[in-house]
């Protein structure tokens, strides 16, 4: 279901029927995934993202990560109106609120999941 919704239904087909090993670069420039690295890399680079999503406004990244899926079966006005709920929820968050205040002190923000 998703695989010809992001590469396009011919490279999917093409994907499906071939069982052709696809190489890293052109699986980034298709946009199947963001980034690319040397496998000596791997362990550090993953290490790196993960303490940043972890670290970061999880709650938040959850609310947009819930918009992006449901809109794709959405007009713009339905998911217009559906991001601004989500807006409304992300607002009376702790992480909203610390946020903003990290930025007004000029510090980096401490983040709770809530």
């Amino acid at each position: 279901w998703f695989l010809p919704r992001l590469i396009g239904y011919g490279r999917a087909y093409e994907l499906a029927i071939t069982a052709d090993r696809l190489p890293a670069d052109k699986a980034l420039a298709w946009g199947m995934v963001n980034q690319v690295v040397p496998h000596d890399q791997l362990g550090e680079v993953t290490t790196a993202w993960a303490e940043r999503f972890a670290n970061g406004a999880t709650k938040a990244y959850g609310l947009a990560k819930r918009a992006m899926y449901k809109s794709m079966g959405m007009s713009l006005d339905e998911a217009l109106e559906y991001e601004a709920q989500l807006q409304e929820i992300a607002g009376k968050t702790h992480d909203f609120k610390e946020g903003v205040q990290a930025f007004l002190e000029k510090r980096v923000p401490e983040y709770k999941g809530y």
